[in-house]
């Protein structure tokens, strides 16, 4: 293989054409020619001449087209970072309208044609496809360049934007991939060097006559000047050539659109309430980041500009007139753009003098008035938060103190932690030549690698244990939460942040040992420490980093790891220090939330806490000692319900897995927390109450008949009467339930004998709910079915209303027990009250059950229940209605009655003969009633209304008479209105 043929195999771009002039003479063996090329791209990326135009002429000339081909950039990575501000691979499915993928586009469908390189300056033609009924368009290239990278751009598009367009995507692409096939020349200053004079005049004027109307007066400004002897260009040695490059004093960097970018941001900003604006605002961020990490200095520049930009923001001056704060969205924004100037300023590759501009154009910018303040308030030297000495190109025997730390480092607005900790991590990270270029495509996000590199002067130091060790220092330092939502969501936010990174370095042994003694620093720390024995009730939880210590300690120091993550299981700001005397509030009490209005995260950090908690759990199964010692720790420190039931759920589920026999002391412990859940809401209900009982109960089941005869048998303490008869009674007996204990008949009746005395207990606590479920429950043993039901006649004296009193009659006659459903349904009517208006009355369905109920029974029973009828009922309809229901039949007809009376009861007879007096006079007393106060509109109902008290009246001997005399008695009293009785003359004479 030929060494062109080698380069080209290691993924080198290829060399110049073989046919160059010159290349025979230095290409012997092949390997002269293989040592010419590194040497010259080597000076390619860093010239070693002292002057632009000695650069070629002290070279031969294979040497100087080597130099020249090299100078191009060669990795298209860099080509991707300035033109899209997110980041595109090649062969992956993306966005068209991103610039290089739309390049990339033209490239592979062949646009690009006559290419040509003269010196640093690369020229050629794309032809772009027109849209639907247009024209081909044809757009013109030129690319400058200088030490591997592009220096300035120039298209015929004349599109406006961040980064380079399309057109300049495929030129460049081209220039990379099909390096053979682009035309190369030297400089033009070395190809003129050459020439004589006719062959220059020659030249001259060719050039002048091909561009005359563009070049001719500049041309001829030059003559001028030139044949004047005393003129500055004559002064000046040589003459400058756009296709030589820049000089090793010039600035090296790589093409950056200034004014766009300050154009961009400023109308950005703008739109800042908008999402997709601050969206674009941190891809613009990123894309920062993404050239300090390739050392590139557009980074600074870039950041220079929008930092400007940032601060000629005019709603700066409104917000500071207006003593507002800035918005959540643009506080966020200054975040970023404080941490990114940390980087730009910490970063170990940038010049001294670069960082002292740096430095002086950050305290320009601070003195400005409109310039914000770092958010938050790390200052805690307030009375309030000081326990008093009395209680002192107890508090400390309440497990509080006085916080040391006056200032936190996680969470700080220019996020020290974090930015020491990426800085450190990316200078171990792989060389960029051993990943891929670009990551395969699909929704995985590559894993980053690292390796240890170690610090120079610090034997046995490595940047990687670093970085976890400034991390976890960060993490566990103990601080108290800053005031103000979007301070305390920040600390939030940057220790996941933080976690983050630490999560994608894979530990090995040596990390594992940085880890095992931080983690005991840690534990042994102090007050200067979040994991210290004592703590400020405000410290910042633990939360969040033990669970990381946690998991990552458990494979290679269990005991540490439990130490550890039982120390962090603290939530201090819950665990109020009262004075001597003052019961505790409960802790669902809003007198606590009260007490601490500053906590706005309070929420999420119980989460966090339960998390941990059922980390512990889970890892804990089959262990007995760390299983007690965690579920203690829970029971102390976690105060919210929903969180206990959470971990009792997770412990139950864990405990039983569908392939393996359950782990009886995990499901004990689900058990216990589920009890101590049942005992903090019994009195301060929640809408998830029904749930737990339930999950309760299941619990107990798979625990055995034992756990569940306990639960019924201390149910005071942990339901209500309703709970304990409705759902742990009846659910603790269904036949799944039973089927799943596989109890043999003894103790099947040992755990019904014990659900049914919790019913009666129910039943006698809270007879209007539970009275009907102890009757349902006691069926089938009769001792205690009547047990039940003389619970109930005791109720019904002692105020039990008369719709559980039906409610209960009603289940008597469905049993087949009429006697003493007619019982219970007499009792409930004497409770009730129905007035003369009443006719639609909620009751009414259960008085005309109970008098089919006492009509099928027979006469005594008839007659036994209308005293009740006359004394409770005043609504004529109604007594009306039943007075016609038991005239259709002779009483004991029915399908419950034991006697049978021969024909109907007739009207003029008792028990009968009362009732329609009654009704009689409910009509008269409710047509006195209505007139008082009736109105013309009701005038027709009125005499509807007679209509059906006549249809009554008739039911009597004298009915007809006694109506009559009624008709005369109101037309007597209610003369005056003339009208009605008018009507009432016209319908009944």
């Amino acid at each position: 293989m030929d060494p062109p043929a080698a380069k080209r195999s290691r993924g080198y771009p290829a060399g110049p054409e073989e046919g160059d002039a010159g290349a025979g003479a230095v290409r012997g063996r092949g390997r002269p020619e293989a040592l010419l090329d590194l040497s010259a791209k080597r000076v390619a990326e860093s010239w070693a001449f002292e002057q632009v135009e000695e650069r070629f002429s002290r070279v031969p000339e294979p040497v100087q087209k080597r130099i020249v081909f090299w100078s191009f950039p060669r990795s298209e990575r860099e080509i991707c970072m300035y033109s899209s501000l997110g980041y595109q691979s090649p062969e992956g499915e993306h966005d068209a309208r991103v610039p290089f993928t739309r390049g990339l586009h033209l490239l592979q469908s062949g646009a690009v044609d006559r290419v040509l390189q003269v010196g640093f300056h690369l020229s050629g033609n794309i032809r772009e496809p027109g849209g639907p009924g247009e024209p081909e368009r044809l757009y013109h290239v030129s690319i400058s360049f200088d030490r591997c990278k592009i220096t300035s751009v120039s298209c015929g598009c004349d599109n406006r934007d961040l980064f380079y367009c399309a057109h300049v995507v495929a030129l460049s692409l081209y220039r990379i991939r099909h390096a053979r096939q682009v035309e190369l020349r030297l400089p033009i200053s070395e190809t003129l060097s050459q020439m004589n004079r006719d062959q220059l005049q020659k030249f001259v004027q060719y050039l002048i006559s091909a561009h005359h109307t563009e070049v001719l007066p500049t041309a001829q400004r030059l003559a001028d000047e030139i044949l004047l002897l005393g003129s500055e260009i004559n002064l000046v040695h040589g003459a400058p050539d756009p296709t030589a490059g820049a000089g090793i004093e010039d600035a090296n960097c790589w093409h950056l659109d200034e004014e766009q970018i300050q154009e961009q941001v400023k109308q950005l900003l703008s739109n800042g309430g908008y999402y997709g604006a601050s969206q674009q605002l941190r891809s613009m961020f990123c894309k920062v980041r993404e050239m300090l990490r390739m050392r590139d200095s557009n980074g600074a520049r870039m950041l220079i500009l929008m930092t400007e930009q940032f601060l000629q923001d005019p709603r700066l001056a409104l917000w500071q007139q207006q003593g507002a704060g800035m918005t959540d969205k643009c506080r966020q924004l200054w975040d970023e753009l404080g941490a990114l100037w940390v980087c730009v300023v910490l970063s170990p590759h940038c010049k001294p003098e670069e960082r002292a501009s740096w430095l002086q154009l950050l305290g320009k910018w601070d003195k400005l008035d409109v310039c914000p303040l770092e958010e938050g308030n790390y200052s805690f030297d307030r009375p309030s938060l000081q326990p008093t000495m009395a209680l002192s190109p107890e508090l400390l025997q309440k497990g509080s103190t006085c916080i040391t730390n006056t200032e936190g480092w996680v969470g700080h607005p220019l996020d020290p932690i974090g930015c020491l900790c990426r800085a450190l991590l990316e200078a171990c990270r792989l060389e960029e030549e051993t990943l891929a270029l670009y990551p395969d495509s699909g929704p995985e996000k590559r894993k980053v690698a690292y390796q240890h590199v170690p610090v120079p002067g610090s034997p046995g130091e490595s940047y990687l244990a670093l970085a976890l060790e400034v991390t976890l220092l960060g993490l566990g330092q103990q601080r108290a939460l800053p005031e103000g939502l979007y301070a305390q969501d920040k600390v939030v936010r940057n220790e996941e942040q933080l976690l983050t990174l630490l999560e994608e370095v894979e530990l090995d042994e040596r990390l594992v040992q940085v880890l095992r003694k931080q983690a005991g620093l840690l534990l042994e720390g102090g007050p200067f420490s979040g994991f210290g024995e004592v703590l400020f009730r405000e410290s910042v939880p633990m939360h969040t980093c033990a669970r990381y210590l946690f998991t990552a300690l458990l494979p290679h120091d269990p005991d540490l790891a439990y130490r550890l993550a039982l120390r962090a299981m603290r939530l201090p700001v819950l665990e109020t220090a009262l004075p001597a005397g003052e019961p505790h509030p409960n802790p669902l009490d809003s007198v606590l939330s009260n007490r601490f209005p500053r906590w706005f995260i309070l929420g999420h950090l119980e989460t966090r806490q339960c998390e941990l908690a059922s980390s512990m759990l889970t890892a804990a199964k089959g262990d007995p000692k760390w299983l007690h010692a965690v579920l203690a720790s829970i029971q102390q420190n976690i105060h919210s319900p929903s969180l206990l039931f959470k971990l009792a759920q997770d412990a139950c589920k864990t405990a039983t897995p569908a392939s393996a026999p359950p782990d009886t002391t995990l499901l004990g412990i689900a058990l216990e927390l589920g009890l101590q859940v049942m005992r903090m809401t019994l009195s301060t209900m929640t809408w998830r109450r029904r749930e737990m009982v339930r999950w309760l109960v299941s619990c107990a089941t798979e625990i055995g008949p034992q756990a569940l005869m306990n639960i019924m048998q201390n149910w005071y303490s942990l339901f209500t009467p309703v709970e304990a008869a409705t759902i742990v009674a009846v659910t603790g007996t269904t036949h799944a339930t039973l089927l799943r204990l596989q109890l043999d008949t003894p103790r099947r009746e040992e755990l019904w004998a014990c659900a049914r005395t919790l019913a009666l207990q129910c039943a006698m606590k809270d007879p209007q709910n539970c009275a009907l479920p102890a009757l349902t429950l006691c069926e089938k043993n009769h001792a205690a079915f009547e047990a039940a039901y003389q619970i109930v006649l005791d109720a019904a004296a002692g105020g039990l209303g008369h719709a559980h009193l039906f409610t209960v009659a009603r289940y008597m006659e469905h049993r087949g027990l009429p006697l003493r459903a007619y019982k219970l349904a007499t009792l409930a009517l004497a409770q009730l009250s129905i007035a003369f208006n009443q006719d639609s009355h909620p009751a009414v369905n259960d008085v005309l059950w109970a008098c089919s109920l006492s009509h099928s029974l027979g006469r005594h029973e008839l007659s036994a229940i209308v005293p009740l009828i006359i004394r409770s009922i005043h609504c004529a309809p109604m007594l009306s209605d039943i007075l016609r229901r038991w005239t259709l039949s002779a009483p004991g007809l029915g399908p419950l009655g034991a006697r049978r009376a021969a024909k109907p009861l007739g009207t003029d007879r008792a028990p009968l003969c009362q009732l329609l007096d009654a009704a009689v006079a409910a009509y008269i007393n409710t047509s006195h009633s209505r007139l008082t106060h009736i109105s013309p509109r009701h005038y027709g109902d009125f005499i509807e209304f007679l209509g059906k008290a006549r249809e009554t009246f008739l039911l009597a001997p004298d009915g007809h008479l006694q109506f009559a005399q009624f008709l005369e008695n109101l037309k007597q009293t209610y003369k005056g209105k003339k009208k009605l009785m008018l009507l009432v003359r016209e319908r009944f004479g």
